[in-house]
């Protein structure tokens, strides 16, 4: 598909989808819901736990399944009509087995970004998310993958979450809940105005691991305290049910666009060393813009990208 025709249809797929679920005179309230692993409460690390050859993996998708059926569960109860769980998880991370039966399971896309989404959902919805990369007292902080320095929109600073929340916003889907490790729910309310945000365990190793390779921020930040399953799983029924709740009567949950949108991705050399970065623009559209390649190249000293991050 050409950039062009992308934008035209996700144009067309924006139209008439201001605050949904309270103006448009509809009754139905349909939740999109993304899920990863690395946020969920008990998944420890990610050699043990997040991988298929991972000595706990069953246990880490069991856990996940949980923590979505609580989601699943607070919706409906506020009201939500129906619920998409879309395993986010790279290796796939959601035991069909055990999901609510109430909810629907998608698993892989038909085009990149963004994800599976489209027109006709009212409200967008995380669980298991982790922050993103550089981020301080998180627990696994990274973006996309531990090579990443950095992701930046327009100058803004923005992980796996934010990512999508921009290219549901362009949709007029409305980001309404998420839930993850501490530094996440920070990160969630900094971006997104309103969004109700629920910690499961929170990260405890400051700084932001600039210093770090890929392969040696990957093992950075493993240390957390978190809340014992059970307990974490009645945090995020509560409050889902409280967001779709709100959102029946508030409007919250559009992150502000201005076109035309550049993106910038920093990537880490070995040992801090011979980083890359990527530039890529569009005129109209987020989305657009999320389906184009990477094209790295070597990253200046004085380039602008690294001083926002030295500065900010």
């Amino acid at each position: 598909m050409s950039d062009q025709r992308a934008s035209d249809e996700v144009t067309a797929l924006g139209c008439g989808w201001a605050a949904p679920g309270i103006s448009q005179g509809r009754h139905d309230m349909k939740v999109y819901l993304m899920t990863d692993l690395e946020g969920v409460a008990g998944v420890l690390n990610f050699e043990d736990w997040c991988t298929p050859q991972s000595r706990y993996y069953e246990m880490a998708k069991e856990f996940l399944t949980e923590e979505v059926n609580a989601a699943v569960a607070g919706f409906y109860a506020a009201g939500a009509t129906s619920v998409l769980v879309a395993d986010g998880h790279g290796y796939g991370a959601l035991n069909p087995k055990l999901l609510d039966p109430r909810a629907e399971l998608l698993r892989g896309w038909a085009t990149s970004w963004p994800l599976g989404l489209e027109e006709g959902y009212d409200l967008i919805a995380w669980v298991g998310q982790h922050a993103k990369a550089r981020t301080p007292c998180a627990h696994l902080a990274h973006t996309q993958g531990f090579n990443y320095l950095d992701l930046s929109i327009n100058g803004v600073s923005i992980g796996e979450f934010g990512q999508l929340a921009m290219c549901a916003s362009e949709l007029g889907i409305r980001a309404v809940f998420a839930s993850g490790d501490k530094a996440f729910s920070e990160e969630a309310r900094a971006l997104v105005t309103g969004i109700e945000a629920v910690a499961v365990k929170r990260g405890n190793r400051p700084g932001t691991g600039d210093e770090c390779g890929a392969e040696t921020y990957g093992k950075r930040n493993l240390g957390a305290i978190h809340l014992q399953p059970e307990l974490a799983r009645a945090r995020i029924r509560e409050g889902a049910e409280r967001a779709v709740r709100r959102a029946r009567t508030e409007s919250f949950g559009l992150i502000p666009l201005k076109a035309p949108f550049e993106r910038a991705a920093l990537f880490r050399g070995k040992d801090g060393s011979g980083r890359t970065i990527s530039r890529e623009s569009h005129p109209t559209s987020v989305i657009a813009l999320m389906g184009m390649p990477f094209k790295p190249v070597p990253l200046a000293p004085d380039d602008p990208a690294l001083r926002r991050l030295t500065d900010g």
